[in-house]
């Protein structure tokens, strides 16, 4: 058997509002395997990202509940001074925007060694294995590039950079938060393959948080589609696919665009009150 990297089981998440907590995410399960590629699909407001941010705990004002084991740490049973541990170390994260991830002041060859440094590597070999990481990206003569800063690379390659950040320390899961957005078809199309050849090359699980389900076909091994805090719908990518049981995984289906469909054909709606 496949042995379980990640378990969420009724997660719940709550932040401060002005009359007492408010709860956003309501009791989500979640799994995935060593090498797995599941997408986390839904709208935004959905749930999405604040799910994958809570495997890390990077929300400080959210209140958890429930329980998320990360190769055999009870990550909510974690001191904060230990949390550094496992960030970088055993589950990476790609942000959405590249260039608000990045300190537009420190070059990109030492935000890229931080998390190799933090953990005693010397500069010297941390700066090779970084160089390297680059080329291996896509970044062309990553060696004198190294001391060049964010402003200086395309929206493409400065998402480049934070992939290398996030994978360089070789932990065994990936969170990507919508990695592609604001990037062209092409460069999407290209993130999409890195990020599938390291999962391959390094048995290393992906967890993609988009809203687009266009991007998870060809992708995600499974999707677990999310709206207002709760799971409406979980399976293999064929089979939600080829026979989705929701109503919601339905419209977000029709929403994608499709060569040759009707441009004039209106988009399906689901009512604000409607949840499985």
């Amino acid at each position: 058997m496949t042995e379980t990297l990640l378990a969420v089981r009724d997660l719940r998440i709550a932040f401060p509002g002005r009359t007492g907590p408010v709860e956003v995410v309501h009791g989500i399960d979640l799994d995935l395997a060593r090498g797995e590629k599941v997408a986390l699909v839904g709208e935004s407001g959905s749930g999405k990202s604040v799910t994958a941010r809570a495997v890390l705990r990077l929300d400080p004002d959210a209140r958890l509940s429930g329980r998320i084991d990360l190769a055999g740490v009870d990550v909510l049973a974690l001191p904060a001074r230990r949390l550094r541990e496992i960030r970088g170390a055993r589950a990476g994260l790609v942000f959405q925007d590249p260039l608000a991830s990045l300190n537009p002041v420190m070059t990109i060859g030492w935000q890229i060694i931080q998390p190799l440094v933090i953990r005693g590597v010397p500069k010297r070999i941390a700066r090779r294995r970084a160089i390297d990481l680059l080329t291996r990206l896509g970044v062309r003569d990553a060696a004198h590039r190294f001391d060049d800063y964010p402003h200086q690379f395309s929206g493409g390659m400065r998402q480049r950079v934070v992939i290398a950040i996030a994978v360089i320390a070789e932990p065994a899961l990936l969170i990507a938060d919508e990695p592609t957005t604001a990037l062209d078809v092409r460069v999407q199309a290209r993130v999409l393959e890195l990020l599938r050849e390291l999962a391959a090359e390094r048995d290393m699980a992906v967890l993609l948080i988009t809203h687009d389900l266009g991007i998870v076909a060809g992708f995600a091994d499974r999707a677990v589609v999310m709206r207002h805090g709760r799971t409406v719908e979980s399976g293999p990518v064929e089979e939600i696919y080829a026979r989705p049981r929701h109503e919601y995984t339905r419209a977000l289906l029709a929403a994608v665009p499709r060569i040759g469909g009707d441009p004039s054909r209106p988009l399906a709606v689901i009512g604000e009150g409607e949840t499985c």
